[in-house]
């Protein structure tokens, strides 16, 4: 890995380690309150899980990436693949699962639970990656394109049954962004995005109308009919968001000072997952969480430009989905956060606690680094 180090891009790297930093702050700060007072755990408890997570994720899995090549990472996304599908079947049929939020999406596994749908989010970027270039001779042709696909419908519906709307909706984005980016033929791509504005008018009309309730239970109903006034529903489904929005109210330009936010007294439920953003802004003011989204863009801004500069189109792919990966749960989350969509429990990429989602992400960013090395050392031989 030491020998590696030099040629990994260091703007990423930097920017990503300040987001960790921020973070392992923020999950203390917003989560001492609920561990001692609710779970009644040690103050601490949060932060050094959270501390362990990103540890394992550096330690152990950033130097396996490092030396590996490119390729052989998305052969191995295939086994992953195929190891996540029976998982999530699990999920949805056991009987076993300890529900959270009406979700059933965790297994676990000792003093760890394992979210198989975090898991194969980011291993579908990879794999999807290595099909198409495996296949790039062959991107004329409906069947070959199209498998993949299908397999990520069955996946996507696979998530939407546990039922996590917000991830599976999210895994639905990552998959189109990745699928149109492939070189596919004119006559493929025309077809396939106008079905694909097709699906969106309908889902649109759905939602509109009153029939995607249907195939909603009653606590995505709630949130998507309530969401344009949280503080109307403040004792149920409008809880999170209005006291979000409290808190933000509270912080200013400069905030109250980091750990005297009050709303993590009991009254924001779970502030250090999807709704640590305005316990921040409470905290360390508005002038803070813009620094933060700044540094969200760099993030992005580089993981493109290693991607551009891919030596290989599998390597491209890899790093623009990666890229969509992060971007999505930033967007899902904050517009949640602003009250600009419904609820869905989203975390923060590098900010929100959580076990699987926190490796999956250090994962994927090792994954560009490790294309950044290689298009480092193509150029130093040539």
């Amino acid at each position: 890995m030491l020998r590696n180090i030099k040629y990994t891009d260091k703007t990423l790297l930097v920017s990503s380690i300040i987001l960790f930093i921020i973070g392992l702050i923020m999950v203390f700060s917003a989560s001492n309150v609920t561990a001692y007072m609710s779970r009644l755990v040690s103050p601490y408890f949060y932060v050094i899980r959270q501390a362990i997570f990103i540890a394992v994720g550096l330690l152990i899995f950033t130097p396996i990436i490092f030396n590996m090549k490119s390729n052989s990472i998305g052969g191995l996304s295939w086994l992953g693949i195929l190891g996540c599908i029976p998982l999530l079947i699990y999920l949805i049929i056991s009987n076993d699962v300890r529900a959270v939020n009406e979700a059933n999406s965790w297994i676990d596994i000792g003093p760890f639970n394992l979210q198989p749908s975090e898991l194969v989010k980011i291993l579908t970027v990879f794999w999807l990656a290595s099909y198409y270039q495996i296949n790039q001779k062959k991107l004329n042709r409906w069947g070959v394109v199209l498998f993949p696909i299908i397999i990520c419908i069955f996946i996507a519906l696979l998530i939407f049954k546990q039922p996590d709307l917000g991830t599976a909706i999210i895994y639905a984005i990552i998959v189109a962004v990745m699928f149109f980016s492939v070189p596919t033929s004119g006559n493929i791509q025309f077809i396939t995005k106008a079905i694909t504005v097709g699906v969106v008018v309908l889902v649109f009309l759905f939602v509109q109308t009153g029939a995607i309730n249907h195939v909603l239970n009653e606590r995505q109903i709630s949130r998507i009919n309530n969401y344009k006034d949280p503080c109307a529903n403040l004792l149920n489904e409008g809880n999170q968001v209005c006291n979000g929005y409290i808190a933000m109210n509270k912080g200013g330009l400069t905030g109250v000072g980091l750990g005297k936010s009050t709303q993590k007294y009991l009254y924001l439920p779970e502030p250090y997952t999807d709704f640590i953003f305005p316990v921040l802004i409470e905290e360390l003011g508005l002038i803070t969480g813009i620094i933060v989204i700044l540094l969200f863009g760099v993030v992005l801004y580089r993981i493109l430009a290693i991607g551009r500069k891919a030596t290989n189109n599998a390597s491209a792919l890899m790093c623009y989905g990666v890229a969509i990966y992060i971007f999505a749960h930033i967007a899902v989350n904050l517009g949640t956060v602003f009250g600009l969509m419904p609820n869905t429990g989203v975390p923060l990429p590098f900010l929100s606690y959580g076990g699987s989602f926190t490796l999956c992400l250090i994962v994927a960013l090792a994954v560009v680094q490790r294309v950044a090395i290689e298009n480092k050392k193509s150029k130093v031989k040539d």
